[in-house]
């Protein structure tokens, strides 16, 4: 069995299932009410009870983007250090961003991938056919989260470029790396090292600062490439295609200098008055070795260009594989994260008030996960796995699920209503005081 496709099913196996719903509101509606549970009358009440839910989690979440904006003020790379005005301790707002942003990412069904898992997926064959090394260690933090997935089948190079073969690969839909550079006095090595080290490649990137990058379509293969300051190095193959042709080119042209240096010699030592006489003949082999020295050197520059070339070459298709798949970055991304979380919680909540709805008992939590994860596959044909627990606790907010002995039930539509109404203005009244 190949090897790399034996690593890829093994960390496909450890994978957990995406959270994430990739169904509109709109589908999401006309699909619950197609099932034929509510009456006419119900179905005017659900549809309002998801209107009203909609506008209190969007301005929850509008609470939630400020404050990412505010903490992540301090780490804007963008934003000169100056103008930070009183002392703050940064550490504490450090860790008040990274919290903020991991639980935005968490509502919205990202999921964190380790580095350990990015290394083995590496392992299975990436679409950029290039070796990279990543060198995290530069920074003081480095996370990367996922979300979405879906199989394409590329074709990559086989007997050394002479046919293509077909693979399969796993692409997840969306990639957020948020990557912490480090502040100033962290390094052992000086306080310069880490700015230094941010700034490899051409890259300017203040002390302290966080980067957020944003990505699409990325091969679970490719990962390790969106890792800051990767460089491509050569592999074996490279070297053995540029420095066997080298070798074997070379060996002549030394082997012929080897029988005339010392002619070479002897005419540069009687021009500097060092050896004694010359005849024509040492002449005419000191102009061989001469033109032999120049063929060597234009050689040795041909092949140290063609190194280069080959580097150019990786280089860039690291690149494009990055820039074209770049969608946003640093406070840019925040907008959207907040509506992406904001829309999964709205469907979670919806669809877990929906199944208790709609049973004539009492049910249990793992009864509802069950009924939603049949309607999600059956609908849309996803297997995802549904956060019951974290809808569950939306509904117990919002007073909406009743809890009896035999299990839960929601709150009939009427109430269910009136319980928001109160929910909206009393959120009205606390943004007015």
């Amino acid at each position: 069995m190949d090897a790399p496709a034996e690593a890829g099913r093994a960390v496909a196996a450890r994978e957990p299932r995406d959270r994430v719903i990739p169904l509109r509101k709109s589908d999401i509606i006309d699909g619950l009410i197609a099932e034929g549970r509510l009456d006419e009358a119900d179905e005017a009440k659900f549809r309002q009870l998801a209107r009203m839910l909609g506008a209190i989690l969007h301005y929850e979440y509008l609470g939630e983007l400020d404050r990412l904006r505010e903490t992540y003020f301090y780490f804007d790379p963008e934003i000169d250090p100056r103008e930070f005005g009183s002392a703050k301790d940064l550490n504490a707002a450090y860790a008040q961003l990274s919290d903020e942003f991991v639980r935005v990412l968490t509502d919205a069904n990202f999921i964190e991938v380790s580095h350990e898992e990015i290394s083995k997926a590496f392992a299975e064959g990436a679409r950029v056919r290039v070796k990279i090394k990543a060198p995290v260690e530069d920074y003081r933090d480095v996370r990367m989260f996922r979300r979405g997935s879906h199989m394409e089948t590329i074709k990559v190079p086989a007997w050394f470029g002479l046919r293509r073969r077909p693979i399969e690969i796993k692409v997840y839909d969306d990639v957020v790396l948020m990557v912490a550079t480090k502040p100033e006095g962290m390094d052992a090595a000086g306080n310069r090292l880490a700015l230094l080290s941010a700034r490899r490649g051409g890259q300017k990137v203040r002390n302290g600062a966080v980067l957020l990058k944003y990505f699409r379509h990325i091969a679970r293969a490719d990962l390790k490439a969106l890792f800051p300051n990767v460089r491509v190095v050569r592999s074996l193959m490279d070297h053995l295609t540029l420095g066997v042709p080298a070798l074997l080119g070379g060996v002549p042209i030394l082997t012929k200098l080897a029988s005339t240096m010392t002619v070479l010699f002897l005419v540069a030592g009687f021009y500097l008055g060092v050896a004694g006489t010359i005849h024509d003949k040492d002449m005419e082999q000191a102009l061989a070795a001469l033109s032999g020295l120049l063929a060597l050197g234009a050689f040795l520059l041909r092949q140290w260009g063609n190194f280069h070339r080959q580097s150019l070459i990786h280089q860039k298709q690291l690149t494009d594989n990055v820039y074209y798949r770049n969608v946003n970055n640093n406070s840019g991304i925040f907008t959207y994260l907040i509506g992406e979380a904001e829309d999964q919680d709205w469907k979670e909540v919806l669809l877990a008030y929906y199944g208790l709805l709609t049973e004539a008992a009492p049910v249990t939590r793992d009864a509802v996960d069950a009924r939603i994860e049949e309607f999600l596959l059956r609908a849309i044909g996803v297997s995802a796995d549904f956060d019951v627990d974290h809808a569950l606790s939306r509904l117990r907010g919002y007073d909406l699920v009743i809890e009896t002995n035999g299990g839960l039930m929601a709150a009939p539509l009427a109430d269910a209503l009136a319980r928001l109404d109160r929910e909206w203005k009393g959120l009205l009244r606390t943004s007015a005081t």
